[in-house]
């Protein structure tokens, strides 16, 4: 875990070889999203637009939407679809979610995220796609008043740093500490590590 030197923590799920670097997407490129609009609370693609809005203001990465989609969450997920997405790699899939498709929603976590690397020949690791599963049901709740959106975003951006790299930290100021709190945007910690991960290499060859 590293400390900046203006305050906070921060941590990488994934570093390189060196044991140092952190596995970040290609800054290069931008990094594609999809929403599967199945049980979605009211307002909530533009709610997920805004949070990764928010992330390209802070890591510098470039996000695009490219729609909605029928692609069902799923544990084994493939990285490479062409049937479904042509010659390139799955997008970042985001979906809402219920407690039968995913039981870990009917205990206290609203929100799941993680990103999928490869190792190039001669070249980093570097992240290709990922995956947002959110509680539709949990934030259908927190977008009932002005103090739960504001959660419910903190939520969100939370699992879009799992998204792009960032850990867990045992610092209760941060974002990204593992339970849900007062915090609710990125704090000194989070952002110095967001700039980092928006800060890997160009791996033009995947």
């Amino acid at each position: 875990m590293a400390a900046p030197a203006h305050g906070g923590a921060h941590a990488f799920v994934a570093v390189q070889e060196d044991g140092q670097r952190p596995v970040t997407y290609d800054p290069c490129r931008p990094i594609h999203y999809v929403i599967r609009p199945d049980n979605a609370p009211a307002g909530g693609d533009g709610f997920v637009h805004e949070a990764f809005a928010r992330m390209a203001n802070v890591t510098g990465l470039q996000f695009v939407y490219d729609g909605p989609t029928d692609e069902a969450p799923s544990q084994e997920r493939e990285i490479f679809q062409p049937d479904r997405y042509g010659d390139r790699w799955a997008p970042v899939l985001v979906s809402w979610q219920t407690e039968a498709e995913s039981p870990e929603f009917a205990t206290d976590v609203a929100g799941r995220a993680g990103s999928t690397a490869v190792s190039p020949p001669a070249g980093p690791q570097v992240f290709v796609t990922g995956t947002v599963d959110l509680d539709a049901a949990a934030f259908s709740r927190m977008f009932a008043d002005e103090a739960g959106t504001a959660v419910a975003r903190g939520i969100l951006l939370h699992e879009l740093g799992h998204l792009v790299g960032l850990d867990h930290v045992s610092d209760t100021g941060q974002l990204m500490y593992p339970t849900t709190s007062t915090v609710v945007d990125f704090a000194a910690g989070d952002l110095a590590g967001l700039v980092e991960l928006g800060r890997g290499e160009c791996v033009p060859g995947v």
